[in-house]
């Protein structure tokens, strides 16, 4: 990028300071340049985001807070102090609370809640119940964003965003706790604008560093596949290559049959099929490098066999042994994603802090909750934030043991408090630092997966025209920093309403999971959350405005004057782990790692999307059930 360009950007004006929590500072050689990288000479200072009206808000409302959020600075230290043995030994605990529960929850997410309501429902409705996180908001992965602008209200995900079943169908538990919370899953066509993006569709963002010139078309899946590549700035032989992937009816395994094609498929990446069966030439891959698969995978990782259930490129003359993943049909998509869900179990929960109203769908879309009466000595469940639990230890013997002490640091000081039982519905990999006694067999199998990093960029824009204008709805940008991006849907509900015309401001959704192409899908992983822990909010936005410039530019996009607020969702410790072919050993039912980790021990249970190794609100819930049978049966048996 050139310095006329910067400025075309907006760089060479100061940047303001803001008010949410910065980054740290970006550690040397930790992080490769991106695809997108700006270029070393660019002036980094960036325009300062127009103020948004705080009307109405608390002081305390960690929703409306833009900058870095999801897993900010200042939330995780602590629970890395764990992990490094800052806590190893006896514990020093600076107050004693006093406080015994009937149960403590560990972790404020969709799984903690959910287990804390299932409990109370089974043990009653006056029983103490305490639940710990060290987010300032609760939630979990399931975080909601708020923007406020010219008096209006704009709401986003930062995590977890839908009600789907793309792999297997809610359990009876799952689909009665959303009835229970007044959720009608069968109502959201009534709830989405189907036509406001009508004469819109899906594109792809070509850039310079990898095909002939930087370049947007428009028409997936619309426009026939020579005449979506003939409009794309590609070299001869790529567009001829592409075209011949995308039409081509070969089957590329002849000499097997389904049964053999399928045990070879999933020994071999996607991207080894692609190059190696259907000879795919080396400079047409970048263009599928952008696809995610499940558990956002991608090509270099995601085994040929699950690519082609996916219905992928280069499979569609190939019997192959398998059923294709089916589409959703249980399907639900709030405004402020499955935040929606976390908000009512907490309305149910502690009342007090909603004025002890009832809420459901509707009436939650633009409730206020009063952080200050979360964790309220009038509520016999307390929700308390900021707080990182860093010791779990039965008083006694585990398996006589009538309490469970818990330590925890909030504002730099260590406090105990007691439970009768405890459901650890944090991020499973921490346990075995939390609970020192627990067996050997059971740490190594905490220790097993390797949570998915993922960020969800959320960028309030002035207006929608240039998406008009060049005729998409989302874009997928294969070798950028994010690779997809976004209009949201167009829900409505309650008290809110969507943007209703191209004039009106909006919210831009992108998406990244920070990978590092030919290194075992661990090992990416555990780059990709580093790479995001030493990454400043600064250089987000930097990647974050030029690339919705080289985009959208071509529409009349002006970055300096269309983008209104950006807040980062960054999740190093994101979605649980999930098997495959090439990652994974062959396990007996039995011997998967989430199974034997998430064994009761003594008074503690161990509930989270990880002990299901499913990275979805329904597993979330289900694994909240089977801690609280867990709970019921170790007071059964003491």
């Amino acid at each position: 990028m050139n310095g006329e360009e910067g400025k075309r950007l907006g760089m060479d004006r100061p940047i303001a300071r803001r008010d949410f929590l910065g980054g740290v500072a970006l550690a040397a050689g930790v992080m490769a340049a991106p695809p997108f990288a700006l270029g070393s000479s660019v002036d980094t200072t960036l325009p300062a985001q127009l103020p948004l009206s705080p009307a109405n808000l608390p002081e305390n409302y960690p929703p409306a807070l833009t900058g870095l959020r999801g897993q900010y600075p200042g939330s995780f230290e602590e629970a890395h102090k764990v992990r490094d043995g800052g806590y190893s030994g006896r514990v020093a605990v600076d107050e004693e609370t006093g406080e015994i529960y009937d149960l403590v929850v560990v972790g404020a997410g969709i799984s903690g809640l959910a287990a804390a309501h299932l409990f109370r429902r089974y043990a009653g409705a006056d029983s103490r119940v305490l639940i710990l996180d060290n987010h300032d908001d609760f939630g979990g992965h399931a975080k909601r964003n708020e923007f406020r602008f010219g008096g209006k209200v704009y709401l986003a995900h930062g995590g977890t965003q839908d009600i789907d079943t793309p792999y297997y169908p809610y359990s009876y538990t799952a689909r009665a706790l959303l009835t229970e919370l007044g959720i009608d899953v069968g109502s959201y066509a009534g709830h989405l604008n189907q036509g406001l993006y009508q004469g819109l569709s899906g594109g792809v963002f070509f850039d310079r560093e990898h095909f002939a010139d930087d370049g947007l078309v428009a028409g997936v899946g619309e426009k026939t596949w020579a005449r979506f590549f003939a409009e794309a700035p590609l070299s001869a032989p790529v567009r001829a290559e592409l075209i011949r992937v995308h039409t081509a009816a070969v089957d590329y395994l002849p000499a097997l049959d389904p049964v053999a094609k399928a045990a070879l498929l999933k020994g071999i990446s996607y991207a080894t099929f692609l190059l190696e069966h259907v000879r795919l030439r080396k400079d047409a891959l970048p263009y599928f490098a952008g696809l995610a698969f499940r558990n956002n995978k991608r090509i270099d990782t995601c085994p040929a066999y699950e690519a082609s259930l996916y219905g992928s490129p280069g499979f569609a003359a190939m019997k192959i042994d398998g059923e294709p993943f089916p589409d959703p049909r249980f399907f639900f998509h709030f405004p402020d994603g499955n935040s929606t869900i976390a908000r009512l179990l907490v309305n149910r929960l502690v009342p007090l802090a909603w004025n002890n109203g009832l809420l459901d769908m509707q009436s939650v879309a633009l409730a206020l909750v009063d952080y200050d009466k979360l964790d309220h000595t009038d509520s016999p469940t307390r929700i308390r934030l900021r707080s990182t639990v860093v010791r779990v230890e039965h008083e006694g013997p585990p398996d006589s043991s009538r309490s469970v002490q818990i330590f925890y640091s909030r504002r730099g000081r260590v406090a105990r408090v007691r439970g009768h039982n405890v459901v650890l519905a944090c991020n499973n990999n921490i346990i075995r630092f939390l609970v020192p006694g627990l067996p050997e067999q059971q740490k190594s199998a905490l220790a097993y997966a390797s949570k998915v990093p993922m960020q969800y960029t959320n960028v309030l824009l002035r207006n929608w025209r240039p998406w008009v204008k060049l005729g998409v709805h989302s874009v997928s940008a294969p070798n950028a920093y994010h690779t997809d991006l976004g209009l949201l849907p167009p829900v409505s509900i309650g008290g809110y309403h969507f943007s209703a015309s191209p004039d009106e401001p909006i919210v831009v959704h992108l998406e990244r999971n920070p990978n590092h192409p030919g290194l075992p899908r661990k090992t990416q992983q555990a780059l990709g959350r580093k790479e995001m822990l030493v990454t400043p909010f600064e250089r987000i936005e930097q990647e974050v405005r030029a690339q919705l410039q080289r985009v959208l530019g071509r529409g009349g996009f002006d970055a300096p004057r269309d983008i209104l607020a950006i807040t980062v969702n960054r999740w190093p410790h994101g979605y649980a782990y999930t098997y495959d072919t090439l990652a994974d050993p062959p396990f007996a039912d039995t011997d998967y790692p989430h199974i034997i980790g998430r064994q009761r021990f003594g008074r503690i249970s161990i509930a989270n999307c990880d002990a299901g190794a499913a990275a979805f609100t329904n597993e979330a819930i289900d694994q909240a059930h089977r801690a609280v049978h867990d709970v019921l049966l170790s007071r059964h048996w003491a």
